[in-house]
């Protein structure tokens, strides 16, 4: 019964730092929250409807960028040069801009297989972006 309680209680954290991020990073049209360990969506908040299918997909891209095989061979070659011996994630942010948005992905430090995200318009002030989401993780026990 504990453990339920716990997992309701994550749950409720991720859709709590998702609505945050959303609200509170400058020029947000969504925000979301990725399970690594899974490839799923765990929560999102958008000012715009999408098909399941493009949220889904997106979610994996996710665990792709963050999880993908090459980028774990990076990860694991870093640590053994720089003689680190841990199971965090080397990579913890990645900034990634598309033709008319920009997409800041953020991993969560107490618990390394979830990555938040918020999607801002590309004229966002990135230093404001970075800023603010990172305010908005440490609130949230991600940073």
């Amino acid at each position: 019964m504990a453990s339920k309680r716990m997992n309701a209680g994550f749950s409720d954290r991720v859709m709590s730092l998702v609505k945050a991020l959303r609200s509170e990073t400058p020029d947000c049209v969504a925000s979301g929250a990725v399970d690594m360990s899974t490839g799923m969506l765990l929560s999102y908040e958008t000012v715009e409807s999408h098909p399941t299918e493009v949220l889904d997909l997106l979610a994996g891209a996710t665990l792709d960028l963050f999880q993908g095989r090459t980028v774990v061979t990076i990860e694991d070659i870093f640590k053994e040069r720089r003689g680190i011996e841990t199971d965090q994630h080397y990579f913890q942010e990645i900034l990634v801009n598309s033709e008319n948005l920009t997409h800041l992905f953020l991993r969560m430090n107490d618990q390394q297989d979830v990555v938040a995200v918020a999607v801002c318009r590309k004229s966002v002030n990135v230093g404001m972006l970075f800023a603010q989401a990172r305010r908005v993780m440490r609130e949230h026990g991600g940073l």
